[in-house]
This record gives structure tokens, C-alpha cells and sequence, in this order.
């Protein structure tokens, strides 16, 4: 098994919201907790939870592919993911990716050498008011995200910042 026990009591937390014969409803959620502890969901993964779920491997693929919150391909410890619809892009939002992939040193889809970023394009995240935005592991958004916030940002995740 690729996924710890822990992992299936979450996993099993979800599956009893649904019915019996809706367990595939629980999918994304297990895709989720999936992720967290593998930190992207491989081939592999996706066939366990199809097995596991009591669903075809290809609606879990198709669920993994479609959403950009699933990385199916490793992604570096943290994945900064830039607004770039149009209100974002009009509002900081590519002055911001540039000045990101400067800093970083790579583009879009791209992982730093040391594994500890990978930046993605992103669609809506629904905070236009807040633009530029920025989506951290899919968990946490950052917005009004001037140069000096993308530096400091990127300082508390390497770990170089003070208290």
C-alpha cells in the first residue's frame, strides 16, 4: 500500500458522508488527503484509490487531470500557483509572475533546482478585488502581492525568515 493507515481513516471519514453506492462522490476528497501525504498523486495513488473507492481508475484519473489543485506529476515542497485570468493579469497579477520567476529562477510548470518551489498559472481564484493573488499549496491565498511581499513570502518558505 502507498498510503498509510492514517491516510485511509481519513479517507474512510469521507466515505461515510455518501451512501453506499455513491462512495465515488468521496473521490476528490481522497484525492486530497492522498496528496498531502505523497505530495502529488502518481499512476500508482490514483489506482489505489480506484481500488480502494470501488471505481474505475479512469474516473480518478479524469478527476486528477481535471482539477488544477492535483498535481500529478512531483511538485516541488511548495506550489506557488499565480492568478493570471484577466482582472488578475490587468491588476499586478504578471508584473507580479515575472517578478516571481526572476526571483526564482524558473517559469511556469517549472521546479527550482532544490526542489523547494514550483510555480503553476492559475485560473479564478475568485479574490479579483485582491490582485495580484497567489495560491500556496493550495491552501493559502495571498493577495495585494507586491514585490516585497513575493520576497517575503518566498523568505518564510525557505525558511530564511526572523521572528
Amino acid at each position: 500500500m502507498l498510503l498509510s493507515e492514517q491516510c485511509y481513516t481519513k479517507i474512510d471519514r469521507e466515505l461515510a458522508k455518501y451512501p453506499a453506492d455513491q462512495r465515488q462522490s468521496a473521490v476528490m476528497a481522497a484525492l486530497a488527503h492522498a496528496q498531502l501525504e505523497t505530495g502529488w498523486i502518481s499512476q500508482a495513488v490514483m489506482q489505489e484509490l480506484a481500488d480502494y473507492i470501488r471505481m474505475p481508475a479512469i474516473a480518478v484519473q479524469e478527476v486528477a487531470t481535471f482539477y488544477n489543485m492535483y498535481n500529478t506529476k512531483p511538485v516541488g515542497k511548495h506550489k506557488i500557483t499565480v492568478c493570471t485570468n484577466l482582472p488578475c493579469a490587468l491588476s499586478g497579477g504578471e508584473r507580479a509572475a515575472q517578478h516571481l520567476k526572476h526571483k526564482l529562477g524558473i517559469d511556469y510548470r517549472g521546479t527550482t533546482d532544490d526542489g523547494q518551489f514550483t510555480l503553476m498559472e492559475g485560473e479564478c481564484m475568485g479574490a479579483c478585488g485582491d490582485a495580484p493573488v497567489m495560491l500556496v499549496d493550495n491552501h493559502r491565498m495571498c493577495s495585494w502581492m507586491s514585490n516585497d511581499k513575493i520576497d517575503a513570502l518566498v523568505s518564510e518558505l525557505s525558511g530564511n525568515h526572523t521572528q
